[in-house]
């Protein structure tokens, strides 16, 4: 497949981005990743929902992948940036697969939500977010040290109650990477995407916005304005 140099920048700049989110969450569980110029693995297991390996490159070197993390545990995954890679024969399967997606610089449309967006500042915030995005209640997996100026979780509130939010991160590229989206009773998907894009804009008024998506949620980021510029897959290790 050929891909245009500007789509191939754009799609460099999301794993890449991806990747440092995914290394300062498991930094709050424990010693860091370790990046080279290809991948980022974490030697150690990583927490719940998060990968042990990033490629940050097409035709990332497979066995060295899986040398620099621990198969051994129960949950072993890889994310495979840009779905080249056949790890079938060191033990994986592939457990879903998605498509990076990109928007430019700028807000979104008014969906003439009345949600009150800002961003948590402190580890009661935080955990209250994360209580809303699990559906339950917070697990700690997201460190009180994490919310910072370059990751923002924003909280979209109705009557003071966190009902949408969402994660941005602006690492060492020059796009914000959006995650970890979610919308809860009085929200809806699309009022949470335009929220959490109107917040982005405020504080990066010139940077665009990369994540990856799937199903009807790639759907409602594509009515957000996203398009959609490559695959990726991730790999569970179940030998």
């Amino acid at each position: 497949m050929i891909i245009n140099p500007d789509t191939r920048e754009l799609l460099l700049a999301a794993a890449r981005d991806n990747a440092e989110w995914c290394d300062a969450v498991v930094r709050g569980h424990g010693p860091a990743g370790a990046f080279a110029p290809e991948i980022w693995t974490s030697a150690l297991r990583t927490p719940p929902l998060y990968p042990d390996a990033v490629t940050l490159v097409p035709g990332a070197p497979a066995a060295a992948l899986v040398a620099g993390i621990d198969t051994d545990g129960p949950g072993c995954s890889v994310k495979d940036s840009f779905a080249d890679l056949d790890l079938a024969g060191a033990g994986f399967e592939v457990l879903f697969e998605a498509r990076w997606i990109h928007r430019p610089a700028g807000p979104a449309a008014d969906t003439g939500s009345r949600l009150e967006w800002s961003a948590v500042t402190d580890a009661a915030g935080l955990e209250a977010w994360e209580a809303a995005w699990d559906g339950e209640q917070s697990t700690g997996l997201f460190h009180p040290a994490l919310p910072g100026r370059d990751i923002v979780f924003l909280a979209g509130r109705a009557g003071g109650r966190i009902v949408a939010g969402a994660v941005a991160h602006r690492g060492s590229g020059a796009v914000v990477g959006l995650s970890n989206l979610f919308a809860a009773d009085e929200a809806d998907t699309d009022t949470a995407w335009a929220g959490a894009l109107n917040a982005i804009a405020a504080r990066w008024p010139e940077l665009p916005v990369v994540g990856y998506e799937s199903g009807d949620d790639l759907d409602a980021a594509v009515r957000a304005g996203f398009t959609p510029i490559g695959p990726l897959r991730v790999w569970l290790h179940t030998a």
